[in-house]
């Protein structure tokens, strides 16, 4: 913050269209800002997911001093929120300015009572607000890279070194995708056999638009060109970011999965990245042992919530024990309906 701006006092008012590269231009600079902050998921969330949003900035003068973005979702099976931000696993005020946090908190506290939400909820990584309920099932893993591939490979534990190797020998080769046509099919297809619905090609094809270069699609295949394993990642400043990924079950056998995020290591060097962010995992699943494996360690994240008509934190995930006569029937399901039907349910998920 300026010397000059601050003389004025803080204001906060809702993103308007004319300030979304002031807006972005905040958060490439803001520390506590990430990908997720940027102004382009306002019109993801509302053209793809049909969310209202409440993108909030706050200023002193014409300085921008913070930004909160928000959605809301409003569903009869998983409840009425506000939260910064749906499909997100970052989010929360991004400021240094201590006036500026508090003031857009408030603003948000206003629109969540407005709204009659059953709660808000902040996807901070660090918490603000020792007194709120807090969620301890999510971690994330980073990890800063080496400069040269040698010494990153060097890093990684003996045992998944070797399945890094075994990938390699199996003649297996890395592609980025301009579509998402290969990249769907795979992440479709997993996600069914986890039981869990698919987010629409829609989606996945609006952000590559979206994002354009900072959203990139790798698909790993076979020596003879079948599709094994594919990730799409966003690249934000100096990071990496793999966030959504799928894989055949062939792929486990070629070791398709280490071949993939050793190559997108690879890659991130080649884009100058100096850190590689496995992103969010709950506590005790595959995932996060898979990345644990690699060397990884998890760092709890301080996801918040304000509670207004519900005295617990909502657990719409599959950790829940209510869900698993779903998660069994969603894996019997045909791949085609599956996909029909995911987009429906997951919008309301976030």
């Amino acid at each position: 913050m300026s010397s000059e701006a601050a003389n004025f006092p803080v204001t906060v008012r809702r993103l308007e269209r004319k300030d979304r590269a002031r807006w972005d231009a905040f958060v490439r600079q803001c520390p506590g800002a990430s990908f997720f902050h940027l102004s382009a998921w306002q019109d993801l969330i509302e053209t793809y997911q049909g969310h209202d949003t409440y993108f909030l900035l706050a200023e002193r003068g014409t300085e921008v001093v913070g930004v909160l973005p928000l959605a809301e979702v409003k569903s009869r099976l998983f409840g009425h929120s506000l939260s910064s931000l749906p499909f997100c696993v970052y989010g929360g005020v991004a400021s240094t300015d201590a006036a500026a946090v508090l003031a857009l908190e408030a603003e948000a506290d206003g629109i969540a009572r407005r709204l009659g939400v059953g709660h808000l909820e902040y996807r901070n990584v660090l918490g603000r607000h020792a007194d709120w309920p807090s969620q301890d099932l999510y971690v994330t893993f980073r990890k800063a890279l080496a400069p040269d591939e040698e010494s990153n490979m060097a890093a990684i534990p003996r045992k998944q070194r070797a399945m890094v190797r075994k990938g390699i020998k199996n003649g297996l080769v890395a592609h980025r995708d301009d579509g998402v046509d290969r990249y769907f099919a795979v992440y479709a297809d997993n996600v069914r056999r986890h039981g869990t619905p698919a987010l629409s090609k829609r989606w996945f094809a609006g952000l590559r638009e979206a994002f354009g270069d900072d959203c990139e699609v790798m698909t790993v295949t076979s020596a003879d060109g079948r599709p094994l394993s594919s990730v799409m990642s966003f690249y934000f400043r100096d990071e990496i970011l793999p966030y959504y990924a799928g894989d055949l079950p062939a792929a486990r056998d070629l070791a398709a999965n280490d071949f993939k995020y050793w190559s997108l290591m690879c890659r991130a060097l080649e884009r100058e990245c100096r850190v590689f962010d496995y992103g969010r995992s709950k506590v005790g699943t595959g995932p996060y042992s898979f990345k644990k494996n690699w060397g990884f360690e998890p760092t709890p994240l301080g996801y918040e919530y304000r509670l207004y008509k519900r005295d617990t934190i909502p657990q719409n995930n599959p950790m829940n024990p209510k869900y698993r006569a779903f998660i069994a029937m969603w894996q019997r399901l045909p791949l085609a309906l599956a996909n029909r039907l995911g987009p429906l349910i997951v919008r309301n998920l976030g």
